[in-house]
C-alpha cells in the first residue's frame, strides 16, 4: 500500500526535534531507522501529518559504561548492539536479543531507541530492557526525566512518552559475569516472536524474567521471579509463567498456545543460568 501524505523535516540537532515535536503535537512521527514506523505507515495503521528524521543526529549514537550501568543512545543500532565489546563484556543479554532480530539489513538501520519508542509488545529489544531493570531518559520543554522500563510501555504499540518528548538515552544495570538466555519462538525466520523470553541472573542472587507475546505490553513474569526468589526449581517455576499474564488470542496463535509456549521457553531459558 502506499502511505497517505505527509510533511518531511531532516532534524539537525536534538533541539530542532524538540521543537518540531512541540510545534506539531500529535501529528508528528519521529523517524530513526524506519524498520517499525515505515512498514506501519505504508499499512496505514499511522497517519503522520510531518515525518521528523532524527536518523542522522549522531550524538545519539553510542555506548559507554557509566559506574555499574551500561549507558546506549537512542540510535545505536542493532548491529552494533550486536557487536560492541562493552555490551558484550557487561550486559550480553542486549547483544543476544539484537542478534535474533530480523536480518543483517534490518540489524544495520533498526535503532534501539526506535524499537522501544514503537512499544510493539513482541519486540526483542524490549524483553531484554525490561530483564537489565533498564531506565529510559526522555528529554521535553519541562527537561528531563528518568521513566523505569516496568513502567514504559502503556498498551500496544503506546508508551509513557509524552506527544513532546524524544527518547534520549537508555541506561541498564551492568550484569557482568552473571548467567543469561534470550529464548523465542517465530512462525517463519525473521518474523516477530509470537513468544519471547529474557533471563537475567542478578547479583544479589535474584533473577529476572521478561515477556514478550504475552499480553499488550512486554512485561515481567512476576510469578516466576518470585518463585524462584522463594527457592522453588526453575522446572517448577516456569510452570507459573502465564500467571497474571493476557496473551492475545488471534490468527497467529491462541491464547493457550502462547500460555504454553511461555511455559516451555521459561523452562529453557532458566535451564541455561
Amino acid at each position: 500500500m502506499i502511505p497517505a501524505g505527509f510533511s518531511y523535516v531532516r532534524a539537525g540537532s536534538v533541539e530542532q526535534a524538540l521543537a518540531e515535536l512541540a510545534w506539531h503535537g500529535r501529528d508528528v512521527r519521529l523517524l530513526a531507522g524506519g524498520h517499525s514506523l515505515l512498514p506501519a505507515m505504508k499499512l496505514r495503521r499511522v497517519e503522520p501529518g510531518v515525518l521528523v528524521d532524527i536518523g542522522r543526529l549522531r550524538e545519539l549514537a553510542y555506548v559507554r559504561l557509566d559506574g555499574e550501568q551500561v549507558v546506549v543512545g537512542p540510535l545505536t543500532t542493532h548491529r552494533t548492539l550486536e557487536r560492541d565489546p562493552l555490551v558484550a563484556e557487561h550486559v550480553p543479554l542486549l547483544a543476544a536479543a539484537a542478534r535474533r532480530i530480523g536480518d543483517p539489513q534490518v540489524r544495520n538501520r533498526g535503532t534501539i531507541g526506535g524499537s522501544l519508542a514503537h512499544a510493539d509488545p513482541a519486540a526483542d529489544l524490549a524483553a531484554a530492557v525490561l530483564a537489565l531493570d533498564g531506565v529510559l531518559v526522555a528529554r521535553g520543554p519541562s527537561g528531563v526525566r528518568d521513566i523505569p522500563a516496568a513502567e514504559f510501555f502503556t498498551g500496544v504499540r503506546t508508551s509513557a512518552l509524552a506527544a513532546d518528548e524524544l527518547l534520549v538515552e537508555i541506561r541498564l544495570r551492568a550484569a557482568t559475569g552473571l548467567g543469561y538466555a534470550f529464548e523465542k519462538f517465530s512462525r517463519r525466520a525473521l518474523d516477530w516472536a509470537v513468544v519471547g523470553v529474557a533471563a537475567q541472573a542478578r547479583p544479589e542472587g535474584r533473577t529476572a524474567v521478561a515477556l514478550i507475546g504475552m499480553g499488550p505490553t512486554p512485561l515481567r513474569a512476576g510469578a516466576v521471579e518470585e518463585a524462584l526468589a522463594a527457592g522453588v526449581p526453575a522446572a517448577e517455576a516456569s510452570a507459573l509463567a502465564a500467571r497474571g499474564c493476557a496473551p492475545a488470542d488471534n490468527a497467529v496463535a491462541s491464547a493457550a498456545y502462547r500460555a504454553h509456549l511461555a511455559e516451555v521457553l521459561v523452562g529453557r531459558a532458566l535451564a541455561t543460568l
